[in-house]
């Protein structure tokens, strides 16, 4: 395995509404990256609201991407006053908007700046649920989407155009890894930094992927590129688990431990 190094750090504060890129981070055990999808947006009429903010839930009962592919084209910045969060939300389509996710009146702010957004035939948004250190991840377990910068390459040369790596909502970007070994990493554990990782299964994508990233506008087919390119499956990327804290900044070496 040739050298490798991680290059970029991402979270999503809001699931499915917006990412910042981060410099530095530390890692807890068996916790999602630090307040990445931390909250997110339950949708009306879920079959499981009542175990929203208790547990974890299926993704389908949430506002994201797939439903909505122009929240692809959302920024976030979250910064913290008197240890109270204040998230700030860019759209190319909506003015910016900071609030409070944890405060309901201030996020009423937030549902009706982002209705537009949403698709007028499907069900809209009920409120903001939050996970604390768990986070509302796809996975049934608190997972890091970790991503190989070489496959992302590779998948671009099959699409004949360069595709953003901000279409697939990963948390960490790893360079020097050779195109789709990061699925000969499952089941084993590697090290970035001080913290260790369990990488545990690939990621199935979703329609999110279809949509340009700077305009929220389906523009092309990841899902039938990926089925054709692996036998019907659509996989991209791989869930790891923190097994081992510690903190992790970009740069740092990956090394598998076995």
């Amino acid at each position: 395995m040739t050298a490798a190094r991680l290059v970029a750090i991402w979270r999503h504060p809001l699931k499915g509404h917006g990412r910042e890129a981060l410099e530095a981070v530390t890692l807890a055990a068996d916790a999602a990256l630090p307040w990445d999808r931390h909250w997110a947006v339950l949708q009306e009429g879920v079959p499981e609201a009542g175990k929203a903010g208790r547990e974890w839930i299926r993704c389908n009962n949430f506002m994201r991407g797939a439903k909505a592919p122009t929240l692809q084209a959302m920024e976030a910045r979250l910064s913290f006053e008197a240890n109270t969060p204040s998230l700030l939300l860019t759209h190319p389509e909506r003015p910016p908007i900071r609030f409070n996710p944890d405060d309901p009146a201030d996020t009423a702010r937030f549902v009706d700046w982002v209705r537009p957004l949403y698709p007028s035939d499907r069900p809209g948004p009920a409120r903001i649920i939050s996970l604390p250190g768990r986070g509302n991840t796809d996975s049934p377990f608190p997972s890091i989407a970790l991503h190989a910068t070489a496959s992302l390459r590779a998948l671009s040369e099959h699409a004949g155009r360069p595709l953003s790596p901000l279409r697939f909502r990963g948390n960490l970007w790893i360079e020097g890894l050779a195109p789709w070994e990061e699925f000969d990493l499952v089941g084993r554990r590697i090290r970035i930094g001080a913290a260790e990782l369990l990488v545990e299964e690939p990621i199935g994508r979703c329609r999110a992927t279809t949509a340009d990233p700077e305009t929220g506008r389906i523009d092309f087919d990841t899902l039938a590129l990926l089925e054709r390119l692996q036998g019907g499956e659509r996989n991209f990327g791989v869930y790891a688990r923190v097994v081992s804290p510690g903190p992790i900044r970009r740069g740092d070496e990956m090394e598998v431990l076995g």
